[in-house]
């Protein structure tokens, strides 16, 4: 059985480094441009090509994140960059925007593209669209449960790509508009503000029903214990989480895995001990969760305590003096090391830089010592003393780091015959390269050169990545070499071989083309409606087509149009006309209408669904007048034809959609809602089977005829 593939995150330089000598089999990075995680370091074009260079010396593969959506204007550059991300030599490129990946697809049908857990792939249909496209790989939605993995990849001949570790987010990736909508950082555009992250209370019928504030944020993702089932399932690559971590967590998360990868293929088991999780506690950790992928229990996803690093327990506080704290261990504490006090009313921390046992100033101390350190702030007698920053750990790893142990295995065949060139032959696992120098091979009179001398002329390998595993020799007795020539041609081989190793891949360019059906120019009203009540008030205002919800499906009529849900991990059958919210369903049905949900900013989004069949595509909320504009010139030009746009302008914004329900973990009526810490009131719903938070705020736009003007066909209200 072929191993899956170890993909590791790299936010930086230094993260590369760290990610290649843990053991990581692939890497995934971005450079300054389209990127989901903007806040990252990132690589500048020069330090891309350097490191695709690093990465292909080591057999490690890099993939390239374009992973936001692109808007028309940006679209040259983002070719332009695409283009540049070939000529160095990237693996592939991981893709959100439909309307991109329908263009490098077609302009670069040799490009290997990815798509990414932000395009909300999340049931056969939609890996079947993917497929039949000719995308390579397809990243599920973290919600999707092992037994729908297992029959994607038996259904499909795609590669299959899932989390396997790190942070989760609470709503759908790709489905998230809170960061947008509150501040103008859009998840989808690479610079969310982590709303999940932050404090809310939470509300039902004007009561509140919450004790802990971190209501929406979710524990780490650690499926360690259920490797053997992942790894027989035939996923292709194991993907860690953690662009944004340190290179030391991006060291230890990646070896702690190849190590149970590998134990696995080795004994038929995972072998791990207790200090590899208690290392991954103390480097980082939220608490650890099997996530929905190994169906977690609804009220174990969340640590509603705290939304950072846990740390791990050290102690308890025995009392406070004037700047100092007494406290009782129950584990090792080093100077350096940082701690946080846990009290009921707050937190405080600090890097421990003195440490006092019995009076004198130590280094260290361990279990059962009472100590004192210096402590400005104020806490309570009993407080939680847990440690959030090893100091050793983080010395060890960054020395293991640092030590180059990684080696790629090589062979070496050295023939030395008199009469004969000199000639050296490495081999790796894929290639052989043969040298020949230009001396001939003489006889020595005076002082030969043994085959241990040759050998030890030979193996300095120590600032390369290789190291010789096997040696075999073919020289004759009482041969003269001169160690300039040995050296010359030991370099010279050496660098063939590394050139062999940074493979090179042929740019193929294509054409881009796509048929586009023709719309007559329309001025629609379309309204969606939740339930009975809401129809009976609308019927008579004179709307096009009318979207209902699930729970009144039964209703039917020419001018009805059924909203299915846009997550569905089972298509249902459905044979009448439907607003869809996923690729999956647009693969399944016909007669469909996309709403906001599929994220459509440009041009190429709107001509790749309409191609697909898609009647009417909803513009995302994510975009502004001037971006509409552009869109829809550009779409004229290109195609000669008129888009066919539906735009929201009125109505309840579904900002979060989420499969942890907090519906089930609390008692709450239908009037329930969420309070951040500026007031912001937010509705939340369950329906579906899915959890939802809306917006604060309505969407409600007042200059409606300009958007006609524009070339939108057709205006939505909601209720």
């Amino acid at each position: 059985m072929k191993k899956p593939e170890l993909l590791s995150p790299v936010g930086g330089k230094e993260s590369l480094e760290a990610a290649i000598q843990g053991g990581c089999d692939a890497v995934y990075l971005a450079g300054t441009l389209y990127g989901a995680r903007c806040y990252a370091n990132n690589f500048t074009d020069e330090e891309l090509k350097e490191a695709v260079r690093l990465c292909h010396l080591y057999g490690v593969k890099v993939y390239v994140t374009i992973n936001t959506i692109i808007y028309e204007a940006e679209v040259p550059n983002f070719l332009k960059y695409v283009e540049y991300l070939q000529t160095i030599d990237v693996d592939a490129v991981i893709v959100q925007d439909i309307g991109m990946m329908d263009l490098l697809r077609q302009t670069y049908p040799s490009l290997e593209i990815h798509a990414s857990t932000q395009m909300h792939i999340h049931n056969l249909e939609g890996v079947k669209l993917l497929e039949s496209l000719g995308i390579k790989r397809a990243v599920l939605a973290r919600e999707t449960p092992i037994e729908l993995v297992e029959e994607i990849k038996k259904k499909t001949s795609m590669e299959i790509e899932i989390f396997v570790h790190g942070a989760l987010c609470i709503s759908y990736s790709g489905e998230c508009l809170m960061s947008s909508l509150i501040g103008g950082r859009s998840g989808n555009r690479g610079t969310c503000a982590q709303c999940c992250r932050q404090p809310y209370d939470l509300y039902s019928d004007g009561k509140k029903q919450n004790k802990e504030k971190y209501l929406l944020s979710t524990k780490d993702l650690n499926t360690l214990k259920y490797l053997p089932q992942l790894i027989e399932s035939g996923v292709d690559s194991f993907k860690i989480e953690g662009r944004m971590k340190r290179p030391e967590y991006v060291y230890l998360i990646t070896s702690i895995y190849r190590k149970a990868i590998d134990s696995y293929y080795e004994t038929g088991a995972v072998h791990l001990t207790k200090e590899d999780v208690e290392e991954m506690k103390k480097i980082f950790h939220r608490g650890f969760t099997k996530g929905f992928l190994f169906h977690e229990d609804n009220d174990s996803f969340t640590n509603e305590f705290r939304p950072n690093h846990m740390g791990v327990p050290i102690g308890v506080v025995l009392s406070q003096g004037r700047n100092s704290i007494e406290i009782k261990l129950n584990d090792t504490l080093h100077v350096r090391d940082g701690i946080r006090v846990v009290g009921a009313s707050k937190d405080t921390g600090k890097e421990v830089d003195s440490i006092y046992l019995e009076g004198e100033k130590v280094e260290e101390a361990t279990s059962g010592n009472i100590i004192k350190i210096p402590y400005d702030e104020e806490v309570e007698v009993g407080s939680l003393v847990i440690k959030t920053t090893d100091f050793l750990q983080l010395e060890r790893l960054t020395e293991e780091i640092s030590s180059g142990s990684r080696k790629v295995p090589i062979s070496i065949q050295v023939r030395a015959k008199i009469g004969e060139p000199f000639k050296i032959t490495l081999k790796d696992d894929q290639n052989t390269v043969t040298l020949s120098s230009d001396y001939i091979v003489e006889s020595s009179i005076q002082a030969p050169i043994t085959k241990e001398r040759l050998q030890e002329q030979l193996d300095r390998f120590k600032d390369t990545v290789f190291t010789i595993q096997d040696w075999s020799f073919e020289i004759d007795e009482n041969i003269f070499l001169p160690i300039q020539k040995i050296n010359s041609l030991r370099r010279e081989v050496v660098q063939k071989l590394e050139e062999k190793r940074c493979y090179h891949y042929d740019i193929v360019k294509g054409t881009y083309q796509k048929a586009v059906p023709h719309f007559p120019l329309e001025r629609l009203k379309t309204v969606y409606v939740e339930n009975e009540e809401q129809f009976d008030k609308i019927i008579s205002k004179g709307y096009d087509e009318v979207y209902i919800d699930p729970k009144i499906s039964e209703l039917e009529g020419p001018n009805i149009r059924l909203k299915v849900p846009r997550v569905q991990e089972h298509l249902k059958e459905y044979h009448r006309p439907l607003l869809v919210g996923e690729l999956g369903s647009i693969y399944a049905y016909e007669d469909v209408v996309s709403d906001f949900s599929f994220n459509v900013v440009n041009s190429y989004s709107v001509a790749f669904l309409h191609a697909l069949g898609v009647k009417r595509v909803t513009l995302s909320y994510e975009l502004n007048d001037a971006q509409i504009e552009k869109l829809i010139t550009a779409y004229r030009e290109r195609y000669q034809e008129e888009p066919n746009l539906e735009m929201i302008v009125s109505g309840k914004i579904e900002s979060m959609v989420s499969k942890y329900n907090l519906f089930q973990k609390y008692s709450l009526s239908s009037n329930s809602y969420l309070v951040d810490k500026y007031n912001n009131h937010f509705p939340i719903a369950f329906k579906d089977g899915l959890f939802y938070i809306y917006h604060f705020e309505n969407k409600k736009v007042e200059n409606r005829e300009k958007y006609y003007q524009m070339g939108i066909h057709s205006l939505r209200d909601s209720f």
